[in-house]
């Protein structure tokens, strides 16, 4: 137990600090349990088990099918007519975008969801003048609670389900489709109450609505015109080579030539004598700049007043750039590939042909050394690109275009084929037909057979790091029962709670895996906390399966931190959110839903 227990703490601690990606600390976790089979009870054989698990499986499969619903593009074109039917109230809004993501999570991933609803959100915040910033943690708040109306809601509903039914034995079975729906379903119209008095209230204005992109990530500062003197060494060199020589932060964003502005791709154009640059750079780096590289400024000027007026036109400049040039925001996703790379290390300008002028990390706007910033996720990068490139930013799920709400590209013809799929998947598990991996890896078939989803973006559309969290993961559940370390955790709590009650436990242990969710990741929440939520509840003659609900809906409501679920962080950029507001607006949501839970498990269920 006590080696057990060890690791548990070590990976604890690196899932909070995260040193390396969690996916990779959860295989380390395997790897220790493997090798120190003597005292952890998990021999090869079970140590790699979880990636034959019908849990780590079927959330394989329902990656691929969520794929297929994104690319008919049905979730953008039911948020394109709300943004007509209710661009103009601001309630109705609010309501309609709280429908829309709550409802659908149920059935399709949740981060796809919350993809679509970010654009969708920005339309509607410019058509009203409402912040995006009261919608969009209402969105991805609202978007967990709807995923746990159904048992493919989320990674963490299948897994809880797995797990349940090892620890039980012969004495349970596994979650059915709509086993907690009605539960779910409460849970949903209470948050979606909460959330639709309070988020006007307590949630601040961090980003103005209605406001320009370069104003938005105070560029004013940070972008100046320069003049290209005929004794310049700049002169003769390529744009990418220009600076190379000198130690500055200075990016050369646009090349104006006889009147003619040019943009990205700069990188092979070769600089020459009167061009006109906009840098971005900062005021402190520019003189030096400017005295090493032979320039002047565009108007001729000191630095004084007259400066701030040459930023000013650098930034119009920008921004009535020829039509085919945009500056857009893009969203690092949490599933991404890129996350720990930097601007630098991913050759970005030129990979991408993109300029990226600043960088949104929740309430921080980043302009200095961004090629030195390992990238996160959530982070909102500024970026100047033609229309083809925006376009493959649309179409990579390393990234969300926030001021795009559709897309060319969508197979909307295949609606009702790929909604069709998803609900025979769902109706052949729920009446017990198949088992719903069976079921799911069926609807594979169907996808790509129907040309909902093509054989090149099957291996695409899963979030491989889940699939190895959950493998790494599974495991350590089989630890704890081996060595008893489940049972002497359930033992000393119970201990320590007597007198409490058995409704009481039910929520205590609801509260518990919340808040440790909110640092940890919900998948590993679930796999510590079952084993010991099953075996409080037979110590104490109570029913297990309450307890073991109670910790499975607490997995999936990380409502105190943006880096407690994925969604959280993919608004904690476009919102401009400090970390301080989650808590603002969650912490009471939280304590409602420990109440409304233990006692909507007590009514429905009982213990």
């Amino acid at each position: 137990m006590l080696v057990v227990f060890a690791i548990i703490l070590v990976a604890l601690l690196f899932f909070v600090t995260e040193p390396v990606p969690i996916d990779i600390t959860a295989i380390g976790v395997m790897v220790a349990l493997i090798v120190l089979e003597p005292m952890t009870g998990v021999s090869p054989e079970a140590g790699v088990s979880g990636f034959a698990n019908p849990a780590t499986i079927t959330v394989l499969a329902m990656f691929v099918l969520s794929e297929g619903i994104r690319r008919t593009g049905v979730v953008n074109i039911i948020g394109r007519r709300i943004a007509d039917r209710f661009g103009d109230s601001p309630t109705g809004q609010l309501v309609a975008v709280l429908g829309l993501s709550g409802g659908t999570a149920g059935f399709i991933n949740n981060t796809p969801v919350v993809a679509v609803m970010i654009p969708m959100v920005t339309e509607l915040s410019k058509r009203t003048g409402i912040s995006p910033s009261r919608l969009l943690i209402p969105v991805s708040y609202v978007s967990m609670l709807g995923g746990m109306l159904t048992l493919i809601g989320t990674s963490s509903n299948i897994l809880a389900s797995d797990v349940y039914d090892r620890v039980g034995g012969e004495a349970t079975e596994p979650f059915a489709m709509f086993e907690f729906t009605a539960l779910g379903a409460l849970l949903l119209v209470v948050g979606t109450a909460y959330l639709l008095v309070a988020a006007p209230r307590l949630l601040p204005e961090r980003v103005k609505a209605r406001m320009e992109l370069t104003d938005e990530f105070e560029m004013t500062q940070y972008l100046t015109e320069v003049v290209v003197s005929a004794d310049s060494p700049m002169i003769g060199r390529s744009v990418e080579g220009a600076l190379s020589d000198i130690d500055v932060d200075a990016d050369i964003v646009q090349l104006i030539r006889n009147g003619q502005a040019f943009n990205e791709p700069l990188a092979r154009k070769e600089v020459r004598a009167d061009d006109i640059l906009v840098l971005r750079v900062d005021r402190e780096s520019l003189v030096g700049l400017m005295d090493a590289e032979g320039l002047t400024f565009a108007p001729d000027a000191e630095v004084t007043d007259e400066l701030l007026e040459a930023d000013e036109e650098a930034v119009e400049e920008l921004e009535e750039t020829d039509d085919d040039q945009r500056l857009v925001e893009i969203v690092l996703t949490p599933d991404t590939n890129l996350l720990g790379e930097t601007l630098e290390t991913l050759n970005f300008r030129q990979r991408y042909d993109a300029s990226v002028l600043a960088i949104r990390r929740g309430g921080d706007i980043i302009h200095q050394r961004m090629d030195e910033r390992r990238l996160r996720a959530g982070d909102t990068l500024l970026i100047q690109a033609n229309e083809e490139t925006v376009r493959r930013f649309q179409t990579n799920r390393n990234f969300v275009v926030a001021q795009e709400l559709t897309r060319p590209d969508f197979r909307s013809e295949r609606i009702p084929v790929a909604v069709g799929i998803v609900a025979a998947v769902v109706a052949v598990a729920a009446l017990g037909v198949l088992p719903i991996m069976v079921s799911a890896l069926a609807g594979i078939i169907a996808m790509v057979a129907t040309g909902c989803v093509r054989p090149n973006e099957v291996y695409d559309a899963i979030d491989w790091n889940v699939i190895f969290l959950l493998a790494g993961l599974i495991p350590l559940g089989v630890a704890m029962e081996n060595t008893g370390a489940a049972a002497w955790l359930a033992d000393v709590v119970v201990a320590n709670s007597a007198g409490v009650g058995v409704v009481a436990m039910v929520g205590i242990f609801y509260l518990f895996t919340s808040l440790i969710t909110n640092v940890v990741s919900n998948n590993a929440s679930v796999v510590l906390m079952i084993p010991v939520a099953y075996d409080a509840g037979q110590q104490l003659g109570a029913d297990p399966f309450a307890f073991v609900l109670a910790v499975t809906f607490a997995a999936s409501t990380a409502m105190l931190t943006p880096i407690g679920y994925q969604t959280n962080l993919m608004v904690y950029g476009p919102g401009g959110y400090r970390f301080t507001d989650f808590t603002r607006i969650g912490a009471p949501l939280q304590l409602i839903l420990t109440v409304v839970t233990t006692l909507g498990i007590v009514w429905l269920y009982g213990v």
